[in-house]
């Protein structure tokens, strides 16, 4: 039986988070270029828009499985369950900020700025805007541009310091949904997983919009989604995500 006290969250969290985003910064990109060349009359805003709702379905899905396997009796099937869960819902989260990012036309290459870019919207921007103030010094509307253009990497390193242990308290915890889901019938347990993510999600999406500012008003930021040279990074994208 797996013992959940005994399990390192903040090591489980800041993992699953590193190897989203390895992973999910060439999907990202390929998901705006190839979301552009299917809806080629959508405008950024309503880009983003509709990647919001595909994003909220799918952490709902991943939530009710979360209170499904919550609701377990068996302590050997709930706990890696539970944590094989959450860490679908910080991959979900992490490409979605990326791709909003992409949007932007934000693309951070370093694995650094895209911690603290994906940790300042998953731990909530008011924690990311008062760490960014007291490192970098200064105060901006909207630091996500600042995170990839501007900011110095010995700044990023120490906002990274300083930001991680709030983003583990907010993502580590189990044990609220474990005793819950404990307490109550599987169907009510499947609802309260999707409900609660749903409203995690929203929580992501708002932050997403503080970090990130308002999308753009066109595509002029952007290269042409049909030129040749962005057909062979979708190319090279797709091939690197399949390895």
């Amino acid at each position: 039986m797996v013992d959940v006290d005994k399990i390192d969250l903040g090591a489980v969290v800041m993992t699953g988070l590193s190897m989203a985003l390895m992973k999910q910064q060439p999907v990202a990109a390929a998901t705006v270029d190839r979301l552009r060349r299917v809806h080629p009359d959508k405008t950024p805003a309503e880009l983003v828009a509709y990647m919001n709702k595909f994003y909220l379905v799918g952490v709902a899905a991943i939530g009710a499985g979360t209170g499904a396997a919550s609701a377990a009796p068996s302590g050997l099937v709930r706990a890696p369950a539970v944590y094989l869960q959450r860490l679908s819902f910080l991959e979900a989260s992490a490409l979605y900020t990326l791709s909003v990012a992409e949007v932007h036309g934000l693309h951070a290459e370093d694995l650094e700025r895209r911690t603290l870019l994906a940790t300042s919207v998953l731990a909530g921007n008011f924690a990311a805007t008062k760490v960014l103030q007291e490192t970098v010094g200064r105060t901006a509307p909207y630091w996500g541009r600042e995170i990839v253009k501007s900011i110095p990497m010995s700044v990023i390193l120490k906002a990274n310091k300083l930001l991680g242990p709030q983003f583990i308290t907010k993502w580590g915890s189990t044990q609220g949904v474990l005793v819950l889901s404990q307490q109550v019938p599987l169907l009510i347990a499947v609802a309260l997983g999707g409900g609660g993510s749903t409203l995690v999600g929203w929580t992501i999406i708002k932050a997403a919009q503080a970090i990130l500012g308002p999308a753009p008003d066109s595509w002029d930021h952007l290269p042409d989604v049909t030129s040749p040279a962005t057909a062979r990074r979708a190319r090279r994208t797709a091939q690197t995500s399949r390895r």
